[in-house]
């Protein structure tokens, strides 16, 4: 289960359907089931997504990404360590498609800007400081980090 998880970088710009279908090709080609197991549901997933006219590809990997990861920490729980590494790889599979998280200085850059912009200025107007921040953001952040952050400021 090691190894180079991130696809390649082909010079241009792909579908992230496009590239999972090619990844699943070249780990098959390589005998790599474990990858290519997890590279199918994933697509799959992405597949009925577009068919059912919600093309959202990231917000998509964002949901399988959560899904794994609730369903690690299950196993985990249950004392069934095996299924949760696979569900673990899953999860950092998923992970390797999805743009990289926004670090602490910028999110915190963000909250501080939705914050001036929106006129905040206490827990009452947390909903609308985090959907500006959300918006901002791009996906790049996760909620619940977003929600703890804006909290913190709107206490201070």
């Amino acid at each position: 289960m090691e190894g180079n998880l991130r696809p390649p970088y082909n010079g241009r710009w792909v579908p992230i359907a496009e590239q999972i279908k090619r990844d699943v090709t070249a780990a098959m080609k390589a005998g790599d089931r474990d990858r290519v197991g997890a590279l199918r549901l994933v697509l799959s997933e992405l597949q009925k997504a577009e068919k059912d006219g919600a093309g959202d590809e990231l917000g998509v990997l964002r949901r399988e990404r959560k899904r794994r990861r609730e369903s690690e920490q299950a196993y985990r729980d249950a004392g069934r360590a095996e299924l949760a590494e696979a569900e673990a790889y899953e999860a950092q599979l998923i992970d390797a498609y999805l743009p990289a998280e926004l670090s602490d200085a910028e999110l915190d850059a963000l909250v501080t800007r939705a914050i001036a912009e929106t006129g905040a200025t206490g827990p009452r107007d947390m909903g609308k400081t985090i959907k500006h921040v959300m918006d901002a953001a791009g996906g790049r952040a996760d909620g619940r980090r977003v929600s703890t952050k804006v909290k913190e400021a709107l206490s201070n």
